[in-house]
């Protein structure tokens, strides 16, 4: 079975940093391509970046410079370290598992962030 946990939301100041993480259990860690996508209230869900096991990585225009992903495939985690959070930020992120062949994606549960003072 597979699971993608993730963990690390809450809520912060304005130009504060958050660090979330995503453990996954049921695949082949190395395999996939892992990212982190978000919605906002009321919008579509949209990706934040995404990384593969090699190290190459992705990000929207939106975070470049603010956010980094990282994984640990020993760990299989990955991370999203958030800094200089906007209000904008505030959504749900989600955790994603691409495979690098196949077609059956992944998601966690979602983790809450919400940037507000």
């Amino acid at each position: 079975q597979v699971q993608l946990v993730e963990s690390g939301g809450g809520l912060v100041q304005p130009g504060g940093s958050l660090r979330l993480s995503c453990a996954a259990t049921g695949i082949i860690f190395r395999l996939y391509r892992m990212g982190w996508y978000r919605q906002p209230p009321g919008k579509q869900r949209e990706l934040v970046a995404w990384i593969v096991s090699g190290g190459s990585t992705n990000y929207a225009d939106s975070v470049k410079g603010r956010f980094t992903i990282s994984r640990d495939n020993a760990k299989n985690t990955v991370y999203l370290q958030m800094n200089s959070l906007k209000p904008e930020d505030t959504a749900v992120y989600y955790c994603n598992a691409e495979p690098l062949i196949g077609s059956t994606y992944y998601w966690g549960q979602g983790t809450q962030v919400t940037v507000s003072s």
